[in-house]
This record gives structure tokens, sequence and C-alpha cells, in this order.
């Protein structure tokens, strides 16, 4: 087995309801906290979707109490625009 094969993590699975009370399956690609603010932040995105290609990234505030995570939507516009911006930032240091 190589090295790379060892390094391996399982994605982090969430399940969210959606407006009908079923379960969806997402996958936490991003954890993240913004600078001067006790908020975390996490992206996910659909486990199982019609069109890969397009797969749209959610974002939610969170706060964890052991095993029990709350998430937030997050509906103010200058929140929005941080949790945005240190995410496009994040996701350009990994792809350097």
């Amino acid at each position: 087995m190589s090295n790379h094969e060892n390094n391996f993590e399982e994605p982090e699975i969430i399940y969210i309801p959606d407006e009908d009370g079923n379960e969806e399956e997402f996958e936490v690609i991003m954890k993240f906290e913004v600078d001067d603010s006790d908020a975390k932040y996490m992206m996910v995105v659909p486990l199982i979707s019609e069109n890969e290609d397009e797969d749209e990234v959610y974002a939610f505030r969170y706060t964890e109490d052991g095993d029990d995570l709350q998430l937030y939507t997050i509906d103010d516009e200058e929140e929005w625009a941080i949790v945005e911006e240190t995410f496009n930032t994040l996701l350009g240091e990994l792809e350097e």
C-alpha cells in the first residue's frame, strides 16, 4: 500500500433535513473560523447530485456541543460576503 493511500481521510458526512423533513446527505468540504469572531462556518456539497459538474456549495454557521451539531443559515449580506471571501481565499490556497 502506498503512503498516499494511508493518508486518505474519510469524508465527513452530515445529514440535513429538507423542507419536507427528508434527510439529505452532504459532504463537509471545509470548516473555518473568521478572524475577529467566535463564529464557525462549514461549507458542504450534496453527496448525491444529478449534475456533479454544477454542484452547489452551501455555507452554514454552526455550533457544536459534544456530538450535537446546530446549523444556522447565513441571512446577513455582510456576514455572507465575509464567509464567501474567506472560502475563496482558503480555496485558492489549497489549489496552489
